[in-house]
């Protein structure tokens, strides 16, 4: 990194967490003022649209954006500390510096975050989830784990998601890992089933473990899928991580059976009720030799999940990201080690968590290498995969592009109960795609109007 960069580095850490400082005394009064504090400890022309987006979201006191802050300051004042440092500072700022200068000395990409499958292990069975398809007997050990999150950090990454199967089947080694790497932040995919009194303090003692439940609408719309009584086990984690000041978010699938239940209002005031700072919504994937394609939106459907969410976004105290729907906020497809991959409870790494093919396992090769393998270097090659941001998945909206590249790259599958072709997958999507075309299109290009028109004022 040159020298210039890394004293604008040091710079903006150093002014980030003097604002943070500032923040602590007293927060209702000093968040609008958030950013002349910035203002003076860095140059007016760094960052300055991001500065400015985020100055006009906080004067407002009456914003959801400045009350979704205030809840911030409802957390465990330990815990809110070391989220801020781990997520801010380490993951965003200094860890995002380190991987652009990685993946220029090697021609790849490097990932903000890596998920990973601690087991394969679930104690549920929920309909349509591609993680079934690995079994229920693979396990990443703890020293492979341990291995990973070093190799991470050497590339800049300091976030860890766990994805699954159930990951708190090993709570142990989740608050283990905590432990061992206090400067990285760890999230985790949950069913919620799990949670108890012991495992949430263990959660404030250690600080830096955040669950995303995965819920899906109404309690019968979400039982219906997930199983009966598993809504009320998930309200009970909720509560026993509020009562506590921990902080947590949701995980939702939204398919042509929920859409209706996941884009209403009542859900969104729910899962703020309940205490929920943020919501990751995810398209049905037909991952799988059995997945059903009739889970799939129609697209009608498709577009009452992408405009409902822009409302709430504007109006809700809770952060939300739509990974199908939001991709013109990252430029397309962030898999691929982009800025994610998925390494599952074989070891095998893959570049999507829907897309299993790979070319190698980490258990006999580097994180690094992994990334310079061929079906990373293809989806870093061909990035974005449309540059109609609505149709970003080189499966879902573009299935031609996934055959191609599996093909090209001799990708395995990895799915070792029932291995699937890229054919057989992508077959399933074909329809999807060409319906969703029309519709994509002309959402698209009412969404540039809309950029030309606030750009002219």
């Amino acid at each position: 990194m040159k020298l210039i960069d890394k004293a604008k580095q040091a710079a903006v850490e150093g002014a980030v967490t003097k604002a943070l400082e500032y923040l602590d005394k007293d927060p209702e009064t000093n968040i609008p003022k958030l950013m002349d504090l910035v203002d003076k400890f860095t140059p007016k022309d760094w960052y300055k649209s991001q500065r400015d987006a985020i100055r006009n979201a906080i004067q407002d006191t009456n914003s959801n954006w400045y009350k979704l802050i205030m809840n911030l300051y409802q957390l465990d004042p330990g815990v809110r500390k070391v989220f801020f440092n781990n997520f801010i500072v380490n993951a965003s700022l200094k860890g995002s510096a380190r991987q652009e200068e990685v993946a220029a000395e090697n021609n790849c990409n490097v990932p903000w975050a890596i998920l990973l499958d601690p087991t394969s292990a679930c104690n549920l069975h929920c309909t349509g989830c591609w993680a079934a398809e690995y079994g229920h007997k693979l396990n990443l050990d703890l020293e492979t784990i341990d291995s990973i999150i070093r190799q991470g950090k050497e590339l800049g990454v300091y976030m860890y998601i766990y994805t699954g199967g159930e990951p708190t089947v090993r709570k142990k080694d989740l608050i283990k890992l905590c432990e061992m790497h206090p400067d990285c932040e760890f999230l985790s995919f949950s069913n919620g089933t799990l949670f108890d009194e012991e495992f949430c303090d263990e959660i404030l003692r250690v600080k830096n473990f955040v669950p995303a439940f995965s819920l899906e609408g109404s309690e019968e719309a979400n039982d219906g899928r997930r199983g009966e009584g598993i809504y009320q086990k998930v309200m009970h984690a909720m509560k026993l991580l509020k009562d506590r000041g921990l902080p947590f978010g949701v995980s939702t699938c939204y398919t042509g059976m929920n859409v209706d239940s996941v884009s209403s209002e009542e859900y969104f005031d729910k899962l703020i009720d309940c205490g929920a700072l943020f919501a990751w919504f995810f398209h049905y994937m037909p991952v799988g030799n059995d997945a059903s394609p009739e889970l799939l939106l129609t697209p009608e459907q498709r577009e009452k999940m992408y405009r409902a969410i822009r409302q709430y976004r504007s109006t809700k105290a809770i952060f939300t990201l739509d990974f199908q729907n939001d991709a013109e906020f990252v430029h397309g497809c962030i898999a691929g080690g982009r800025h994610y991959l998925h390494i599952n409870a074989n070891g095998d790494v893959e570049p999507c968590v829907f897309i299993h093919y790979s070319n190698c396992n980490i258990k006999d090769t580097s994180l690094l290498d992994a990334l310079k393998s061929p079906i990373f270097q293809a989806y870093h090659d061909n990035q974005p995969f449309n540059e109609n941001m609505l149709r970003p998945c080189p499966m879902l909206e573009n299935p031609e592009i996934l055959r191609r590249l599996v093909e090209e790259t001799g990708a395995k599958s990895t799915d070792l109960q029932s291995p699937e072709s890229a054919e057989h997958l992508c077959g399933k999507c074909d329809k999807y795609a060409a319906c969703w075309k029309e519709k994509a299109d002309q959402l698209w290009d009412e969404r540039q109007k809309e950029k030309a028109a606030k750009a002219g004022c």
